[in-house]
């Protein structure tokens, strides 16, 4: 807990530091990465570009500040676990913890200036602190989860054994470790890191792309959408390397698997609801489903651009013969050539409606896609009465949806 002298300070403090956060974070990532450019490997330039990665340093240290001194807000727990969870995922370890606190409480005190006094200051300190003990504690058990050895390597060499384009912009890749050993279960939801060296000097870099295959099996798939830059953004440079670059019998560093959401629920009634490539996590769902869980009660509802633009659209007729409970909808801008022969949906034209997705007493919903997408659908969820607590969903990218 937070000492009564630093939580004063703290609690007199916060406005102040969540009005600048964003110039807060945005110094700290200058000042870390002039110091530490090796660092740079660890971050999604394009979330650094576009403001997105110090937006959400800003909201998280706010946020458990509040949480310490006794601000309600939303559960902390679910923030926490997110955070270890992708830091495992990158292979985050303890020794990093104090070059993030020495360049993160600087900025405080470059940005806030003289109001920042020695007892501000060892205020915050205790609040970095406390944080990062915390999310220490949880990276070192998911560590021991996954087998990594204390201090040792999180990569691991796979082999790419297939490649089978789904789309226009999707190709999945199926692999198996490059050592001959087993893939590793996993629960639908979970994600890898996977690092790719880029041409032209611009380093290493590393994206999380969630698991879309069967858990159990001997491989492990991934199904990657090529990022298209828009607007003036850049397009993505790990997407397009995978896409142009990687075949089959070439080899990727993957770390294990995270994630801190089971897509699967509970037990219960289970409403799965996806747009575009957030569709992966629900496919592993399914497939985990119709080999433990045949009888169980699912709602798919899935939403995209054109039935061509819907990736591993052909593999849910056989999951519904597996699965005879499975409901399927479906929302396409443009609905021409919906029919696919043996699967039996609810096919609309145009943008999902979120109050037509049925729900039923004790559904657990899991939600991915675009966040604009998924607040509405939550919000929808909410005002028919299904709990906070039993709505899941997975964000691409930094941050979280509104409490």
């Amino acid at each position: 807990m937070l000492s009564e002298s630093s939580a004063a300070v703290v609690t007199a403090t916060l406005p102040a530091v969540r009005a600048h956060g964003e110039a807060i974070t945005g110094r700290f990532y200058q000042r870390m990465f002039d110091a530490h450019p090796e660092l740079l490997d660890l971050f999604n330039r394009g979330n650094q570009a576009n403001g997105q990665q110090k937006a959400a340093l800003a909201a998280a240290v706010a946020a458990y500040a509040g949480h310490l001194t006794g601000d309600a807000g939303a559960p902390w727990g679910p923030v926490l676990d997110r955070i270890a969870h992708k830091h495992a995922s990158l292979g985050i370890t303890a020794t990093q913890y104090p070059i993030v606190g020495r360049h993160l409480l600087a900025a405080v005190g470059e940005v806030l200036g003289d109001a920042v006094t020695p007892s501000v200051a060892a205020a915050w300190d205790e609040v970095y602190w406390l944080l990062a003990c915390e999310l220490i504690a949880r990276e070192a058990r998911l560590y021991a989860g996954a087998g990594v050895p204390e201090g040792g390597p999180v990569w691991r060499d796979w082999r790419v054994t297939g490649r089978a384009r789904e789309t226009t912009d999707v190709v999945s890749f199926t692999l198996a470790p490059a050592d001959g050993g087993v893939a590793p279960d996993f629960i639908p939801g979970s994600y890898v890191s996977v690092a790719v060296d880029l041409d032209g000097g611009r380093g290493r870099q590393i994206r999380q792309y969630s698991l879309s295959g069967r858990p159990g099996a001997d491989r492990w798939r991934i199904t990657v959408k090529r990022v298209r830059g828009t607007a003036g953004t850049p397009d993505g440079l790990v997407s397009g390397h995978l896409h142009e670059r990687v075949a089959v019998g070439d080899t990727l560093r993957l770390s294990p698997a995270f994630g801190e959401v089971d897509a699967t629920g509970d037990g219960g009634p289970l409403l799965l609801v996806s747009a575009g490539i957030g569709l992966t996590p629900a496919m592993a769902a399914l497939a985990r489903l119709a080999d433990r869980d045949p009888s169980r009660e699912v709602t798919v509802a899935h939403a995209d651009r054109t039935p061509a633009a819907h990736a591993l659209r052909h593999e849910l007729p056989a999951l519904q013969e597996r699965l005879p409970n499975l409901t399927v909808q479906l929302w396409y801008e443009d609905a021409v050539g919906a029919d696919l022969p043996g699967l039996k949906a609810e096919v609309s034209p145009g943008l999902v409606e979120p109050e037509r997705i049925p729900t039923v007493s004790g559904v657990s919903a899991h939600l991915c896609g675009p966040i604009p997408f998924m607040n509405a659908v939550r919000a929808d969820l909410l005002r028919r009465g299904v709990p906070a607590d039993r709505i899941a969903y997975e964000v691409f990218g930094p941050g979280m949806l509104p409490a």
